[in-house]
């Protein structure tokens, strides 16, 4: 008895992975115009003249988290209420750094006497509300 082989398609080979390495950008020629009025040549002087504002330097944010009585929290909520019916929504960190704002600018006096009003409490995270 002789082994009878089955003749098979030749398979297709397995491509290599993608090359990781980026191809070379190919170099554009520029294009050369004439100028093509004086118009155009008097606009970048009056552009040069005209000086930009620089921009504002970003500060860098601070993330905090505090406890605050219930009681004040609700006088948070009907100040930023108060805020939506005057056309100007405020989120509740742009009412807490007014009020900064506002306190920093109170004489000595003043401020120690707002201070006393406030009622000190315990720091750290609240207990569970029953």
């Amino acid at each position: 008895m002789t082994n009878a082989r089955t003749v098979t398609a030749p398979t297709k080979p397995k491509l290599s992975p993608k090359p990781t390495a980026k191809p070379v950008p190919v170099a554009r020629k520029r294009r050369t115009t004439a100028p093509q009025s004086t118009e155009s040549q008097v606009a970048p002087a009056k552009a040069a003249s005209v000086v930009a504002a620089p921009k504002p330097v970003k500060q860098k944010l601070v993330r905090d988290s505090f406890t605050i009585p219930r009681s004040e929290y609700a006088v948070l909520d009907a100040l930023k209420a108060r805020l939506v019916k005057l056309a100007r929504p405020a989120k509740k960190s742009e009412v807490l750094r007014a009020g900064i704002k506002l306190l920093d600018t109170l004489p000595d006096a003043v401020l120690l006497q707002a201070l006393g009003a406030v009622p000190a409490i315990k720091t750290g995270r609240p207990g569970k509300a029953k």
